[in-house]
C-alpha cells in the first residue's frame, strides 16, 4: 500500500470500492430474482397486514398479561408492538422517580422482547452486557409487580442480578464482559451435554472495550455454538471514540450503502416464506462480497463469526425472521442491530448522554427535580484542570469514555487538542498516559474507583516501575448511592497502597482538591486522587498552593481520643467530635489526614502517645486501608493504643442512597459517636 493510500484510509477504502460495488451489486440483483421467481405465489402472505385500531381501545394494559417470557410467545405481532409502547411508559415513570439508566433501556425494548420471543429462557440462555440496559427484560421475567422500586434500598437492582430471578444469566455491573461468559456457558453445555441456545446482548459502546474482541477471537476460533447481538446506537455512555467506530460510521453513511441495503431488503421480504437454512447460505452467497466492501461485517468474519445485518432494531417483524433463523445456524454468528438509544421518549433521544444514568426528573419536561446546591468533587476538578491546562502545555486529560462524568468535558469545550477520549479501555488509558507522561506531558486519568480495578496490572508495570509522572483522578471513590456493589468504589486505597513509587491522596473539600491537583502536577511522579461522588462542603475558599508530601493537618485539638480521617468523612468527624464532647465529656482531635501514602509518621504518633485512643475513618475497605497502615506504623513503632478501624465492611453493599448506605454502615455522624462512646469506654 501506498503512503497517499495509508493517509487516506478508510475514506479511500470508500472511494476506491465504489465502482466494484456497483459491478457486484448487479450480480446480486439476478440472484434475488431467481429466489423471487420460486416463491412468487407466497408473496400475498408477505403484504403488510393492518394494524388492529381497537388495540389502544383495550380496557387494561397488555403487560399485565405477562407474567414470564412464555406469555410473550401468545401475543401477535401488533400486540407486541404495543405491548413495548406500554413497557417505555412504565420505564419512564419510574426512572423519573427514582432515577436510573435511562436512553439505554429505551433503546433495545423491541430487541428484548423479540429474543424472548424466539428463545426459550431459562433453557436458552439471554445475557445482557453490563445489565443496565435491560429494565424491559425486569418487567417480563416476572417482577412488573415491583419495578417502582428500582434503585432503591431494598428494592430491584439497576442491573441483573443471579439472586433476583432464574432469567438473570449473570449479574455484571461493568460491560465488556457478556461475550466471554456466553462463551465459558456455551463450553460448559458442550461439556455436558446440555442443550440450549447461548446469547450475548452487547453494544452501548462495550464494542470499544479490548476484552469483548479477546472473547470473539476466542469463540471464532473454537467455532462455538454462540450467538452475539451487537446493540449499534452508535453511543457507549458519550459519543463511541475509535477508528472502529468512525469506520461503522463511515461505511454506513455512505448513499450507495444505503441504497443497495434497501434494494436487498426488499428482495429478501418477498422470498420470506422460504424456510431453513438454504434460505440464508443463499442471501449469504448474494450478500457476501457487498458485505465484506462496505459494512463491518468483515471484521466480524475474520474474528471467525458469521455475520448478519444491519438489521432495524426497533422493526419486530424483520427481528423475530432474523432471529428465528440464527438461532437454527451451528457455529459462532454475530447479528448487527441498528437502535435508536433513548427511542420514545424525545429528551432522551435528543441527548442520550444525559438520560444515561439520570437522577430523578419531571418526566414532562425531561428536567432533572433536584439541583445540587454545591458544587461536586468531580466538578471542581473539571474547573481546575481547564485553568491547569491554560497555565501549564504539559497537562492534558484522559478519560475511559467518561467525559461527562468525569467532568473532563470542561477541557473538551475549552481546550479540546488537551482531552483524550479513549472509549472504554481503561488498561489502555493508563498505558497511554504513562507513555505521555514518560515523553513529558503531565497526563491526569480520570476514572472512577470500580473502573480502575481493570487497568491495575498498568498501573503497576506501566506507569508505578517506569515512575512515570501520571496523576490518576480516581472519581466516584467510596459509597456511591443507587447502582449498587458494582459501582462502590471502595477497594482502590487496598490495591494501590502496596505499589511502590505511588503517592495517595484524598481532599475533604475543594481547598484541598485544588492544592492537590496542584502538587501532583508538579510532584514529578505516580500519584492517585481519590474523591467521592458528593458535594464539597461549604468551607470558605482559599488560593490553591503547593502542599508538602505526606503532611496532614490538625482541623481540632483533642487530649482524650484522636480520630484521623482520610477524605470525604473529615467533616462528618469534625461534627460528632462536637456532639460527643458535650454529650460524654471527652476531648476529641480531628485530624484531616490528606495522605494515606506516605503517612505523616510524626504527626499520628504524637497523638497516639498523647491520647491512647484512636480511631481512623475512611470511606473504603477496612482491610489493606488507610486504618491499616495507621495500626501497621503504631506496631512498627512499638506505640500501644486501642484502635477503632472505621470503613466499609467485609461484604458487597447495596444500593441505597449514599446517606442511606453511609448510615447503615456506621460511616455518618451517628456511627462515629458510636465508636466515640465505645473507645473512651475501654478504660
Amino acid at each position: 500500500m501506498t503512503k497517499k493510500t495509508v493517509e487516506e484510509s478508510p475514506d479511500s477504502l470508500i472511494n476506491l470500492t465504489q465502482g466494484y460495488i456497483k459491478k457486484k451489486f448487479g450480480l446480486i440483483k439476478k440472484i434475488f430474482k431467481t429466489m423471487k421467481g420460486t416463491s412468487s405465489h407466497n408473496l400475498k402472505k408477505l403484504k403488510k397486514q393492518k394494524r388492529i385500531a381497537s388495540l389502544n381501545k383495550i380496557g387494561f394494559m397488555l403487560i399485565e398479561r405477562i407474567n414470564s417470557p412464555k406469555d410473550i410467545k401468545n401475543l401477535k405481532i401488533e400486540e407486541i408492538e404495543k405491548l413495548s409502547e406500554e413497557i417505555r411508559e412504565i420505564i419512564v415513570d419510574v426512572v423519573s422517580k427514582n432515577g436510573g439508566h435511562l436512553s439505554p433501556s429505551l433503546g433495545i425494548v423491541e430487541l428484548v422482547l423479540a429474543l424472548h420471543y424466539v428463545f426459550d429462557m431459562p433453557k436458552d440462555k439471554i445475557i445482557f452486557d453490563g445489565g443496565y440496559q435491560a429494565y424491559s427484560h425486569k418487567l417480563i421475567t416476572g417482577r412488573k409487580e415491583y419495578f417502582h422500586t428500582l434503585k432503591i434500598w431494598n428494592g430491584l437492582g439497576g442491573f441483573l442480578r443471579r439472586e433476583e430471578s432464574e432469567y438473570d444469566i449473570i449479574g455484571a455491573g461493568h460491560v465488556g464482559t457478556s461475550v466471554s461468559s456466553a462463551l465459558g456457558i456455551a463450553e460448559a453445555n458442550k461439556k455436558l451435554g446440555r442443550n440450549g441456545k447461548i446469547v450475548a446482548v452487547i453494544g452501548d459502546g462495550a464494542m470499544t472495550c479490548g476484552m469483548a474482541y479477546e472473547a470473539m477471537n476466542h469463540a471464532g476460533d473454537m467455532r462455538s455454538d454462540l450467538i452475539v447481538i451487537l446493540n449499534d446506537n452508535g453511543m457507549s455512555i458519550s459519543p463511541n471514540r475509535g477508528a472502529i467506530a468512525s469506520y461503522f460510521s463511515k461505511i454506513m453513511a455512505e448513499p450507495i450503502f444505503f441504497r443497495a441495503r434497501e434494494s436487498i431488503k426488499k428482495f429478501i421480504r418477498e422470498v420470506l416464506s422460504q424456510k431453513g437454512e438454504d434460505l440464508i447460505r443463499i442471501i449469504r452467497r448474494g450478500e457476501a462480497s457487498l458485505i465484506s466492501l462496505m459494512t463491518p461485517g468483515i471484521f466480524f468474519e475474520a474474528l471467525g463469526f458469521y455475520y448478519f445485518g444491519p438489521v432495524d432494531g426497533h422493526n419486530l417483524k424483520e427481528l423475530i425472521w432474523i432471529l428465528k433463523k440464527v438461532k437454527e445456524w451451528k457455529g459462532p454468528v454475530l447479528v448487527h442491530v441498528k437502535t435508536k438509544k433513548g427511542k420514545g421518549y424525545k429528551p432522551a433521544e435528543d441527548d442520550p448522554e444525559v438520560f444515561h444514568r439520570i437522577p430523578p426528573f419531571d418526566k414532562h419536561t425531561g428536567k432533572v427535580l433536584k439541583k445540587a446546591s454545591r458544587p461536586s468533587f468531580s466538578s471542581v476538578f473539571g474547573d481546575f484542570i481547564v485553568e491547569l491546562a491554560k497555565r501549564d502545555k504539559r497537562v492534558v486529560g484522559i478519560t475511559a469514555a467518561m467525559p461527562l462524568g468525569t467532568a473532563l468535558d470542561k477541557l473538551q469545550a475549552n481546550l479540546p487538542d488537551r482531552f483524550y477520549d479513549v472509549a472504554i479501555a481503561e488498561q489502555h488509558a493508563v498505558t497511554f498516559g504513562a507513555g505521555l507522561a514518560l515523553a513529558g506531558m503531565r497526563p491526569f486519568v480520570a476514572i472512577y474507583s470500580t473502573f480502575l480495578q481493570r487497568a491495575y496490572d498498568q498501573i503497576l508495570h506501566d506507569v508505578a516501575i517506569q515512575n512515570a509522572p501520571v496523576i490518576l483522578c480516581i472519581d466516584r471513590a467510596g459509597i456511591v448511592g443507587e447502582d449498587g456493589a458494582t459501582h462502590h468504589g471502595v477497594f482502590d486505597i487496598a490495591y494501590l497502597r502496596p505499589i511502590p513509587n505511588m503517592v495517595l491522596m484524598s481532599p475533604a473539600d475543594e481547598n484541598d482538591m485544588r492544592d492537590m491537583l496542584l502538587t501532583a502536577l508538579e510532584l514529578g511522579k505516580p500519584c492517585a486522587i481519590r474523591y467521592p461522588r458528593s458535594e464539597v462542603p461549604d468551607v470558605p475558599k482559599t488560593e490553591p498552593k503547593i502542599i508538602e508530601i505526606g503532611k496532614a493537618e490538625v482541623k481540632k485539638d483533642g487530649s482524650d481520643v484522636v480520630i484521623l480521617a482520610y477524605g470525604s468523612l473529615v467533616y462528618e468527624a469534625l461534627r460528632a467530635a462536637e456532639e460527643a464532647e458535650k454529650k460524654y465529656g471527652c476531648s476529641v482531635a480531628v485530624i484531616n489526614s490528606k495522605f494515606a501514602k506516605p503517612l505523616d509518621t510524626e504527626l499520628i504518633c504524637q497523638y497516639a502517645q498523647r491520647t491512647k485512643r484512636v480511631i481512623t475513618l475512611e470511606e473504603a475497605r477496612k482491610d489493606g486501608g488507610f486504618g491499616s497502615a495507621v495500626i501497621e506504623l503504631l506496631a512498627d513503632k512499638k506505640i500501644k493504643a486501642d484502635i477503632i478501624r472505621m470503613g466499609t465492611p467485609d461484604f458487597f453493599i447495596d444500593q441505597g442512597s449514599r446517606a442511606e448506605l453511609l448510615s447503615l454502615i456506621g460511616l455518618d455522624k451517628e456511627g462515629i459517636k458510636r465508636s466515640i462512646e465505645r473507645i473512651i469506654s475501654y478504660g
